[in-house]
Formats: structure tokens, C-alpha cells, sequence
């Protein structure tokens, strides 16, 4: 069984050579749908021969549809530029390999933030459907997800997906608010009204299902941080959603 290896990119010179380090003698093919890098991810691409191709953002679902597109084999393994995979999971995907064994399988994300690996907040066990047909398709502007083209059951593989979430706070805040800018306008769209004390009351259950109920204070103070700045952006999505209301009626 060959599989190609299917990767969006937007400036990733800091995670570009270790995700595709990873993928040596795993991928027969890497294929990577650029959006406009103006770093090193293309320089560094090309020292891998990846099959390097740009084209303008045309959001999450329609970029990785289109490098799968791209892709020559039937099996397509979609990974990020700031994930990799561990000696554990490239040995599963061997083996699957060799067994010519064709599903849908899923991989177990585990979350490094800012140096500290993430066992709690929510944010793990994090298992993605990451290896499936090339039939399969992506669905969804803002979390996308995979679509696929029968009713096969995904089947864990065992090690895990390496994520190199965020390296600051900062980052982190800036992602944060800009999901939650995609998913006001969502809520617009659908004509979704937050109540009066919303911002407040979603931010205060954000940060106690993170922090306490998922356990994020056993991650440390790298859990007070993720259920901090989450509770945070969660208050500023209800907040956009009311300007952009507010917006719209002074139109």
C-alpha cells in the first residue's frame, strides 16, 4: 500500500523540516498546498522534494480538498506542518503498509504548549481520523470535517501525532480570538442572539470545565493558561457576535 502525504502551509519555517522528517520512509509521496509563504517553507520543501504547489487561502476545507487532489496514491495521510509523527506511529503506519490493510484510521494528538505536554484541559485524549481514502473528502469553514465515503469505523493507531501547538501566550490569545471572529459571523449568519450575560456566564464555564473538570490544573500552570486564555476568547466570540448585530442594525 502507498500512501501520500497531504500538508497545507502558511509560513512554517519553524515546523516545516521536523513534520517532514517524520514522514521520511513513511510517505511515498508528500504533497504540500501552499497559501502565499514569504519565509523559508518553500526552501525547505524543496530540499525534501515535497510536490510543492501555491494558490490564494480558500479556507480550511477547500485547500486540504485540493491537495489531496493532488495526491497520486489511494491513501492520504493529512498532517499539519506543526505536527509529527513518533517512532511509535511511523512504526503502526509501517506495518499497515505491508499488510496492504485499506480503511479509515484515526491518529491520537498529543499537544505541546509552549514547551509542556498537554495530558489534561480537554485537549487529550485528541484522536483525528488522519489516514483514510483519497475519496474522502473535507466539509466546514471554520472545523473542518472529514467526510468520508462509506460507513467503514476508524481504527486507533497506536503512538501518537505530535502537535506543536503554540511557542507563547501571545500565539495562542491570537489564534484563539481569530476562531472565535469566524465563529461570531457563523452565529450571524444563523441568526444566533447571545442573551444579555452570556460573554460572562460562557467565559466562567469555559474556564471551569477546562481548568476543573478537565483537569487542566494537573498540566500545571501551562493548564491555567489554556483554560485562561480559552475562557477569554470564548467572551470576546459573544462580544463580536453583539457588534456585528450592532453593525448590521446601523446599516
Amino acid at each position: 500500500m502507498k500512501i501520500s502525504a497531504a500538508i497545507i502551509t502558511f509560513n512554517e519555517e519553524a515546523n516545516m523540516a521536523r513534520c517532514l522528517e517524520s514522514l521520511e520512509g513513511v510517505a511515498d509521496e508528500i504533497v504540500v498546498m501552499d497559501s502565499g509563504s514569504t519565509d523559508a517553507t518553500q526552501a525547505i520543501c524543496a530540499s525534501f522534494g515535497v510536490k510543492f504547489f501555491q494558490q490564494a487561502w480558500q479556507g480550511y476545507s477547500k485547500q486540504k480538498n485540493d491537495a489531496n487532489a493532488l495526491c497520486t496514491h489511494e491513501m492520504v495521510l493529512s498532517i499539519d506542518a506543526d505536527e509529527a509523527l513518533t517512532p511509535e506511529l511511523r512504526a503502526a503506519i509501517l506495518r499497515l503498509k505491508s499488510s496492504e490493510k485499506y480503511g479509515v484510521y484515526s491518529l491520537n494528538r498529543l499537544t505541546n504548549y509552549c514547551g509542556t505536554w498537554i495530558y489534561h484541559s480537554g485537549w487529550y485524549p485528541d484522536i483525528k481520523i488522519r489516514l483514510f481514502p483519497k475519496s474522502a473528502y473535507w466539509q466546514g469553514d471554520i472545523h473542518e470535517e472529514l467526510m468520508l465515503p462509506t460507513n467503514l469505523k476508524p481504527e486507533l493507531l497506536p503512538g501518537h501525532l505530535s502537535h506543536y501547538s503554540y511557542t507563547s501566550h501571545k500565539q495562542h490569545r491570537e489564534r484563539a480570538d481569530r476562531y472565535s471572529r469566524l465563529t461570531a459571523k457563523k452565529y450571524v449568519e444563523l441568526g444566533k442572539k447571545p442573551f444579555v450575560f452570556q460573554p460572562m456566564l460562557s467565559a466562567f464555564t469555559r474556564f471551569v470545565k477546562m481548568y476543573f473538570i478537565k483537569l487542566g490544573f494537573l498540566d500545571g500552570i501551562a493548564g491555567f493558561h489554556i483554560a485562561r486564555i480559552s475562557a477569554q476568547s470564548n467572551y470576546f466570540k459573544y462580544r463580536e457576535v453583539k457588534r456585528l448585530y450592532d453593525q448590521r442594525e446601523s446599516n
